[in-house]
């Protein structure tokens, strides 16, 4: 059923999704295409606040922070995830891989390298500080919605 919360959440996860997508792209090497990064990204990011954050509100303020927190943290592991298995697709399909078994390994690794990527403090003080913003404002909405 959508409410006001859920609405609300899935719009504050795909700009927060957007934002830290756009904070990442500097620290990618050279010449690398990422085509429509942001984007999927922000899909992902309103799919993720509409289906956990949305129905998670009503719980009070310091649940909302955790609820904020938590659905950043599957956003991130989400997104590092579909956008591993997407660069692992483009290399199969450039035979760099000789079996299965060993692109699917290599969707880990990506995923290892992706996630040093965003190891840098501007990328994680935006990803907390958002997470607990639009925790706080999905919350607030449940409230004033109902």
């Amino acid at each position: 059923m959508p409410t006001a919360a859920k609405l609300l959440a899935g719009i504050a996860w795909a700009v927060l999704a957007w934002l830290a997508s756009e904070r990442i792209k500097p620290y990618f090497p050279e010449g690398v295409n990422l085509g429509r990064f942001s984007e999927v990204n922000a899909v992902l990011g309103l799919l993720v606040g509409w289906k956990m954050a949305g129905p998670r509100v009503g719980r009070g303020w310091s649940a909302a922070v955790s609820n904020g927190l938590t659905t950043t943290l599957a956003l991130v592991v989400t997104g590092v995830f579909l956008q591993s298995f997407v660069q692992m697709v483009r290399f199969s399909l450039r035979r760099k891989y000789d079996g299965p078994v060993e692109a699917l390994v290599d969707v880990f690794r990506l995923m290892v390298e992706y996630l040093a990527l965003m190891a840098r403090t501007d990328v994680i003080v935006t990803l907390v500080v958002g997470g607990i913003a639009a925790g706080l404002a999905i919350e607030w909405a449940g409230r004033r919605w109902r």
